[in-house]
C-alpha cells in the first residue's frame, strides 16, 4: 500500500514549515535513511531522512513552498512491488501514520490534527464589516469640495481605497455603485486587531515585502508575550572598571591558546551565578505550578538577517569565561548559518540582550517564553561618579531586567539584580 509521507514537527512549537528543497525526484529509489529533503523552519534548515524503502511515486508539494501545516501529505512512496497504479484510489494522508523524520528531530505532536493536502485553497476568512470609509487625504479634500458622499463611492486603490481618480469621476449627489470590498487578508483584513496599514497609503508609494517564516514566528511569539506575560522592568548601574582590567589580563594570559573573552561572556557568567545565588528567580511558570531549574541555561541574543534567535548556553552555572565564550561564537556562527538544532534554541531559564555594541544606553527586552526574565544591556561608558562626597568618573554599564510578574515578584527581581551586579562589579568572585 503507497506510504503517505507527511510534513513531520521538527520542534514542539513547529507549526507549519517551508518545503525548501526536495533531493528526490519522482521514480527514485530511496532507502531508509536516506536525505530525501529539506525543511526550513523559523529558525534552521534541517535535513529529512525517509524511513521506509520504495519508489518516490508522487511529490505532492513543490519546492520553495511556505506555510506547509505539520502533518500534511508532502509526498507518497510506493512499496516494493508497486506502480503509479497503486495510485489510483487511493486516499492521501487516509490516517497514515508520518514517513519522514528529521536527524536529529523532536517526536511529532501527538495530539495535531491531520491538515489537508498543502495545494488545497482554503478560504479566507470573510472581511471584517466596518462602517469606516478608507480614501486618500486628497480624494476626501476633493469629496469634501464637490460635496460627495464618500460612502457611495467604489474605491479602485489597493484594498478598496478610494482614491482620487474616484473622487474626480463621481457626481455630486449622485450615488456610484456598492463600494469595492477590499480583499481579505490574514484576520478578515486586519492586523491583529487593527486595519490592514495597506488601505492608508497609495498604491506605489511603498515596497511590499513578504514576511518570511522568522519573521511571521518573532511577530507571533512576541505578541503573544507581551500580550499574554505581565511584564514589569527594573533598572540598575553596573560598574565595569575591574571588569575591564580583569578581561585584558585574562585575554593577555589566554591568547596563546587562542582564548579570547567579551565582556558579554562576563555578563552570561554573572547572570548565571545570580540564578544560582537567587534560585527563586531560575524558574518557568507552567499555569498550575512554577518550575524550578537545577540549572542556568541562558539564552543570548543573536541579530541575523530580517531576524533574531536567542540560542542558548545550558548550564552555563558550571562553565568558566573561556567555555562559555566559545560555545556563544559556535552558536552565533551555526545561528547565521541556520544550522541550529531544535534543541539549541528551546528552553532556557533566562536570556540576555545586549545592544551595548550600537552605542545604545539602555533598553527593555520582551521575555522569551517559556523563560521567566531577560536582561538587556546597554553600552559601556565612561560617566561622572560621586565617591564620598569626590566628582569622579567611572565606566558604566546599565542594565535593565524584564521580569515576568506571574512568577518572579519585584522585590525577587530586584535581589536577583543586585546579586548580578555584585559579581560584575567585582569579576574575580566569578573565578571562585
Amino acid at each position: 500500500m503507497p506510504i503517505s509521507v507527511l510534513m513531520p514537527a521538527l520542534s514542539p512549537t513547529m507549526e507549519e514549515g517551508t518545503l525548501a528543497k526536495w533531493l528526490v525526484k519522482e521514480g527514485d529509489t530511496v532507502s531508509s535513511g536516506d536525505v530525501i529533503a529539506e525543511i526550513e523552519t523559523d529558525k534552521a534548515t534541517m535535513e529529512v531522512e525517509a524511513v521506509d524503502e520504495g519508489t518516490v511515486g508522487k511529490i505532492l508539494v513543490d519546492e520553495g513552498t511556505e506555510g506547509v501545516a505539520i502533518n500534511t501529505p508532502v509526498a507518497v512512496i510506493l512499496e516494493d512491488g508497486e506502480d503509479a497504479s497503486a495510485l489510483e484510489g487511493f486516499k492521501v494522508g487516509g490516517g497514515v501514520a508520518p514517513k519522514m523524520e528529521a536527524a536529529p528531530a523532536a517526536e511529532p505532536k501527538p495530539d495535531a490534527p491531520a491538515a489537508a493536502p498543502a495545494q488545497m485553497q482554503v478560504a479566507a476568512p470573510a472581511a471584517a464589516k466596518s462602517d469606516r470609509v478608507f480614501a486618500s487625504p486628497l480624494a476626501r479634500r476633493i469629496a469634501a469640495d464637490k460635496g460627495i458622499n464618500l460612502s457611495g463611492i467604489a474605491g479602485s486603490g489597493p484594498h478598496g481605497r478610494i482614491v482620487k481618480a474616484d473622487v474626480e469621476s463621481a457626481k455630486p449627489g449622485a450615488k456610484s455603485a456598492e463600494p469595492k470590498k477590499p480583499p481579505s487578508a490574514p484576520g478578515g483584513g486586519l492586523v491583529g486587531s487593527l486595519p490592514d496599514p495597506r488601505l492608508y497609503y497609495e498604491e506605489g508609494t511603498y515596497e511590499e515585502v513578504p514576511l518570511d517564516s522568522m519573521r511571521k514566528s518573532i511577530a507571533k511569539r512576541l505578541t503573544q508575550s507581551k500580550q499574554e506575560i505581565p511584564h514589569y522592568y527594573l533598572t540598575i548601574d553596573c560598574e565595569l572598571d575591574e571588569l575591564l582590567r580583569v578581561r585584558k589580563e585574562l585575554n593577555a594570559r589566554g591568547e596563546k591558546d587562542g582564548i579570547k573573552v567579551s565582556v558579554n561572556d562576563f555578563i552570561i557568567r554573572a547572570s548565571a551565578l545570580s540564578l544560582m545565588k537567587v534560585p527563586d528567580c531560575n524558574v518557568s511558570y507552567a499555569g498550575d505550578a512554577l518550575l524550578k531549574h537545577k540549572h542556568a541555561d541562558i539564552g543570548v541574543a543573536v541579530a541575523l538577517d530580517g531576524g533574531l534567535i536567542t540560542p542558548i548556553v545550558k548550564a552555563a552555572d558550571t562553565k568558566g569565561l573561556g567555555q562559555i565564550s566559545a560555545e556563544v561564537k559556535d552558536l552565533a556562527a551555526r545561528a547565521k548559518d541556520k544550522k541550529l538544532k531544535p534543541s539549541d534554541y528551546e528552553g532556557g531559564s533566562f536570556s540576555v540582550s545586549n545592544l551595548g555594541m550600537f552605542g545604545i544606553k539602555n533598553f527593555t527586552a520582551v521575555i522569551n517564553p517559556p523563560q521567566s526574565a531577560i536582561m538587556a544591556v546597554g553600552a559601556g561608558e565612561e560617566r561622572p561618579v560621586v565617591r564620598e562626597g569626590v566628582l569622579g568618573s567611572a565606566t558604566m554599564m546599565t542594565v535593565t531586567l524584564s521580569c515576568d510578574h506571574r512568577a518572579i515578584d519585584g522585590a525577587l527581581g530586584a535581589t536577583l539584580l543586585q546579586a548580578f551586579k555584585v559579581l560584575i562589579e567585582d569579576p574575580l568572585t566569578m573565578l571562585l
